[in-house]
């Protein structure tokens, strides 16, 4: 069976950057409730009329390809993931296929939350190593900041979210030695509503009521504590899954790219893996939660950094709404 391997990474942000003293002029917060919650400092929030979900993920493609060294042209497919479309319908897949001038080819749209392009990195690895397609372009991208409740009342969200775009050319691999070795995928829907976002919902009599504006359940809610309970223990089960299936162990992993859901999430799970400050990478504090474009975005930034070399074992792993979470191992 072929293998498939990440060819080129790249990634896209806004160029708005909101500090938690700006949110605090607007909300009752402050710098140290933030960072000691979240370790976030600052966040890209999008500029109306000038990015879009499907602006922001055109740059981070184009700069995976370019880093692929392959032209638009020669992509089979595209699997997008995100769960903040410009459109409601039709999803975003298609209209980055008509931003890079590919018509023809298929594009699946994934709407897994924070676990998105894990799910959709796993869907591509599939047709990769079935011998369907040759190359597939696989995108992670939100604009979060417009959906924010941004009262005192929707705060604890508010701060967290933010928005840009990440992408990665997956292509066949000819070397045993690197690419995807695995991809593991799970969920739990008896959690659903304790990380959601209520309406719009086709089950309403009317979707679009002044009623359900009112009413605030177009606004994200998130039940902190819990999310976090479940988070914690998911996150070390899908890494051991992961190693376990290739049998090998912590010790051999020589980067972590964990969801950026929230800095003390991360820390627990590195207190838990003993891993020192080098084998964990984190940007949500500057950049802050992205949702599905998060583990896109973080790995185009640890290669840029020189922190992701020919040989090393990446372990991507992620938690979110659904409740959903699930891991990738990869040889680079």
């Amino acid at each position: 069976m072929k293998r498939s391997k990440i060819l080129g990474v790249g990634h896209s942000l806004p160029d708005r950057i909101v500090t938690n003293e700006e949110l605090s002029e607007v909300m009752d917060t402050n710098n140290e409730w933030i960072v000691e919650r979240t370790g976030i400092e600052q966040r890209r929030w999008f500029t109306p009329g000038v990015d879009t979900v499907t602006s922001l993920s055109k740059k981070a493609s184009l700069q995976a390809l370019e880093r692929a060294g392959i032209e638009a042209s020669e992509l089979d497919f595209i699997v997008f993931a995100t769960i903040t479309p410009d459109y409601y319908v039709p999803g975003n897949g298609v209209l980055l296929q008509r931003e890079l001038g590919i018509p023809g080819i298929g594009a699946l749209d994934i709407r897994n939350a924070c676990s998105g392009f894990i799910y959709a990195l796993s869907v591509a690895d599939q047709f990769i190593k079935t011998g369907m397609y040759q190359r597939i372009l696989v995108v992670g991208a939100e604009i979060q900041s417009s959906g924010l409740d941004k009262s005192d009342e929707g705060r604890s969200s508010a701060v967290i979210f933010a928005d840009g775009a990440g992408a990665v050319v997956l292509g066949t691999s000819s070397d045993e030695n690197s690419g995807i070795l695995s991809t593991h995928l799970h969920a739990d829907g008896t959690y659903a509503e304790e990380l959601y976002c209520k309406d719009p919902g086709s089950s309403r009599e009317d979707r679009f009521s002044q009623e359900l504006f009112d009413s605030g359940s177009f606004f994200l809610k998130m039940n902190g504590n819990v999310v976090f309970k479940h988070a914690v223990v998911r996150f070390i089960e899908v890494i051991n899954e992961a190693l376990k299936a290739n049998n090998l162990s912590k010790e051999n992993i020589d980067l972590l790219v964990p969801h950026q859901a929230n800095l003390r999430i991360s820390q627990y799970i590195q207190q838990k893996l003993e891993f020192p400050d080098e084998k964990v990478f984190n940007n949500i504090m500057t950049l802050g939660n992205t949702t599905g474009a998060t583990i896109p975005i973080a790995l185009s930034e640890a290669w840029e950094q020189g922190r992701i070399k020919p040989g090393d074992l990446i372990c991507l792993a992620a938690f979110g709404s659904g409740f959903t979470w699930a891991s990738a191992l990869l040889k680079w």
